[in-house]
């Protein structure tokens, strides 16, 4: 028994023993955890705060940087703005200068102008006093005053004057009679040689734009098939040349150049160019057009109220969109003068509507496929009685360039408006040659007067500045030329509107202060 208790104290003090030593191995292993957490935070937070150390350094530099930069930049802002400050006095210091050396030299040139005006009025009254003096010594030696001798003078040269101006007439007129009609041919062949290229050029050449210049080269085709081919298809001449990016269509019949233009067009955006599809390419295009033509015919007739015309008319009326005449459009044109002329009959009380009708047919004869060598108003007549036009409106067209004898009220108002319509400024195009020789032929005029210097031909020719010599023409005499040189402008030139003829007579004194 007393064994027992021996073991179990023992066991117990054993237990005991190892609980305390338990308890401060695992004390020891938690304080050396906890001392280890511990180095641990405080490392990671020295590098914290090193890193943000660093970071507060950076933002820092950065905004010293950008604060240097802007205020670099106020700096030379400020700078350019003194720059331009100091440039600026310096102009206004050089203009004060300038003005204070003009009024200096202006007060000299006064005072000079001054002493020579005491002089021309000393001058002035020394010469009234001489010629005082010599036509009283002159009337003394004729007997008779001054006023009776100049009329007498006059009268005299008034009278050799008519007989000379009489003379010269009948010769020049007797001229004329004999070399009237071949100056008239020769007037005619030089206008027409003249104005010809530029007139063949507009109404009978089609400019066609291309991409590139390898494009020309399949348009001609193997050996040329394709361009013989759409020539013989469209009846049009196609030059293809150095010009780049571009081929020529020329024919005199606009359609059929339209026709070779949309037919060109389709070929080289379909890409497809051989004869067999040009052919193809052609006959569409000319039915697209021919309904087009006859569309736009209808849609003129409607616009302007004009029924019951024949359909072959309105085929005509369609055709004048594709026609023009000096720069302007033919179908613009019609429309133009019929309504004009249907306003003139309303205000004379007359019919309205047969005038537009006139207006809008009067020029038919241009677009005709007929070939005749007949004017354009009497074939356009002749076209409207063969459609069963009425005879005021055929009268009307074939009168409308008074070819034929005017039988009806509304003839007049066609011819009016036709004048009208190309009349109107920017309608017709003017040719820069003609233009320039007025401006010279009207400054020549101003030439030949005894005593001009200079002519100036001014805004578009609707002003002559003429400029003459103090010495050589008086007062007076500036105005005769004036006159004078109004009435031979008005005699010898065609002009539009009025021309205004300023002589210009002046006395210039000039000196030099050194």
């Amino acid at each position: 028994m007393s064994n027992l208790l021996i073991i179990i104290i023992t066991a117990l003090i054993s237990v005991a023993v190892t609980a305390v030593v338990a308890y401060f191995i695992n004390n020891t292993i938690k304080k050396n955890k906890a001392s280890r957490i511990i180095k641990d935070a405080e490392t990671e937070a020295e590098n914290i705060k090193k890193e943000k150390i660093l970071q507060a350094k950076e933002k820092f530099l950065q905004l010293k940087t950008d604060h240097e930069r802007h205020i670099n930049e106020k700096n030379s802002q400020i700078q350019q703005q003194e720059n331009k400050l100091k440039q600026r006095e310096m102009q206004l210091n050089q203009q004060n200068q300038e003005l204070q050396k003009k009024h200096k030299e202006n007060d000299s040139i006064r005072e000079n102008l001054k002493a020579q005006l005491e002089v021309v009025n000393k001058k002035s009254g020394e010469y009234d006093q001489l010629k005082k003096e010599a036509i009283e010594k002159i009337e003394n030696l004729a007997g008779m005053s001054a006023a009776e001798a100049k009329e007498m003078l006059v009268e005299s040269m008034k009278e050799e004057a008519k007989t000379q101006a009489m003379s010269y007439i009948n010769d020049v007129m007797d001229e004329a009679r004999m070399t009237a009609g071949k100056e008239a041919k020769r007037i005619v062949i030089n206008t027409i040689q003249r104005i010809a290229p530029e007139t063949a050029i507009e109404n009978a050449v089609t400019v066609f734009n291309i991409e590139n210049d390898e494009m020309k080269g399949r348009i001609i085709g193997r050996e040329g098939r394709n361009i013989r081919a759409l020539e013989a298809a469209t009846g049009v001449e196609i030059v293809v040349d150095d010009t780049p990016e571009a081929i020529l269509l020329s024919a005199f019949d606009p359609v059929r150049r339209e026709v070779a233009r949309l037919a060109l067009h389709q070929l080289v955006t379909d890409g497809r160019i051989h004869p067999a599809r040009i052919e193809e390419v052609v006959e569409k295009v000319k039915k697209q057009l021919e309904d087009e033509i006859m569309e736009t015919g209808k849609r003129t007739c409607i616009d302007l109220g004009i029924h019951g015309l024949h359909i072959e008319l309105v085929k005509l009326v369609g055709r004048m969109k594709y026609r023009s005449s000096y720069g302007q459009n033919l179908l613009q044109h019609a429309r133009e003068v019929a309504n004009i002329c249907a306003t003139m009959a309303s205000e004379l009380g007359l019919n309205p509507k047969l005038a537009k009708r006139a207006g809008l047919l009067h020029d038919i004869g241009k677009v005709s496929e007929e070939d005749s060598e007949l004017p354009h108003a009497i074939l356009g007549m002749k076209l409207a009685e063969k459609y069963k036009e009425k005879p005021e409106v055929c009268n009307a067209i074939g009168a409308h360039h008074e070819e034929v004898e005017m039988m009806s009220l509304i003839s007049p108002i066609v011819l009016v408006g036709d004048a009208i319509s190309g009349a109107r400024p920017g309608a017709r195009r003017e040719v820069i040659e003609s233009y320039i020789k007025r401006l010279k032929d009207m400054e020549a005029i101003a030439q030949s007067h005894n005593g001009v210097t200079k002519t100036y031909a001014i805004q578009a020719g609707r002003e002559l500045r003429v400029i003459v010599g103090a010495e050589q023409v008086s007062d007076a005499e500036a105005e005769v030329m004036s006159n004078e040189i109004a009435r031979k402008i008005q005699n010898e030139m065609v002009y539009p509107g009025q021309v205004k003829i300023t002589v210009i007579r002046e006395t210039r004194s000039v000196a030099f202060a050194k």
